[in-house]
């Protein structure tokens, strides 16, 4: 281990800053026959709800200019059969790496139930804590996302809080005006921190086809193209609450990615929709923090947040066109 490379995220202690980001890593396995599990700080599973789900229809699918367009719809296996198959390989390879296991309901209720099924199976899963993806429509009320709606994304915060112990971040949308009211309200309802950003609604048409590329219509827009995006929030919302455990994700695809998003205020960082195209993504960012460090004689506790401490910024707007 590379003591200049140890962070520590609200009550969670990482060997290195890089995780890998729900999603697109599977349950936790499916990667390492490219890397080992164990060298990574930590891993997010797919999301899961309590009852297996089948996803959206395809096309789910589709590259972008910078990135890709996704609308898989959350498929997943279910809590009990994460439990029961996918667990037992996990724990003969993970390690040091810590495992946040991602969870979503389709209404507040459900956020309830799903995290008490993982505070009763805590000891024989060995998750570190929860990432709760609140990007869900809540279907007894129309459809309403529920991570764009403060109603109802502060009752499904509030149910994982009471039904769990465990260290728990918020993946916060920014398909909303601001973020920084839904990071006030996850710290006011318990959460221990914060992770962002998911992904940005978009829509790709078929101009052959005249019709949308996906099943769905839209999806959430990752990769290269929300990166600047995801810098800015990460900013935003260490500014705001300059004590809040942050993990930084948007189109992290390289170390020098990975360091904007730390230098803005995250402790840590997830890797997402890079290692569809590199699979190496992650132990490559890993090398290149720690060559930085070291070059640098720094560690990544010192460089989280560092741009904050570099000058001050213009309180109000500034026209740039």
């Amino acid at each position: 281990m590379n003591e200049r490379l140890v962070v520590t995220c609200g009550r969670i202690t990482f060997q290195n800053p890089v995780l890998a980001a729900s999603g697109t890593f599977g349950y936790g396995s499916e990667f390492e026959r490219f890397f080992p599990l164990a060298s990574l700080g930590g891993f997010v599973t797919k999301t899961l709800f309590v009852e297996p789900r089948d996803g959206n229809p395809p096309p789910r699918v589709a590259e972008t200019s910078a990135g890709m367009i996704n609308s898989i719809g959350l498929a997943n296996v279910g809590w009990e059969a994460f439990v029961a198959e996918k667990v037992p390989d996990l724990k003969a390879i993970v390690g040091a790496a810590r495992m946040l296991v991602n969870i979503a309901g389709n209404a507040p209720d459900e956020y309830r139930a799903i995290a008490a099924r993982v505070e009763g199976d805590r000891e024989r899963v060995g998750c570190a804590g929860i990432e709760v993806n609140v990007s869900c429509p809540n279907v007894k009320e129309g459809g309403t996302n529920i991570g764009c709606d403060l109603h109802q994304f502060q009752a499904a915060v509030r149910g994982v809080r009471e039904e769990t112990s465990l260290p728990v971040f918020v993946k916060l949308s920014p398909n909303v005006a601001d973020v920084v009211p839904f990071a006030a309200c996850a710290i006011d309802e318990g959460a221990d921190g914060v992770s962002l950003i998911n992904t940005v609604y978009g829509m790709q048409i078929d101009i052959e086809k005249r019709r949308p590329v996906l099943g769905t219509g839209s999806g959430g827009l990752s990769g290269p193209a929300i990166l600047p995006i995801g810098v800015y929030w990460t900013h935003k919302v260490r500014a705001a609450f300059p004590d809040l455990p942050i993990l930084g994700i948007g189109g992290i695809a390289t170390w020098r990615d990975a360091l904007q998003y730390l230098l803005a205020g995250a402790h840590a960082i997830q890797v997402g929709t890079a290692a569809f195209v590199n699979p190496l993504a992650c132990v490559e960012i890993i090398a290149g923090l720690e060559r930085y460090c070291s070059q640098r004689d720094t560690t990544i506790a010192e460089l989280s947040g560092a741009a904050h401490r570099g000058g001050r910024l213009a309180e109000a707007a500034v026209w740039t066109g």
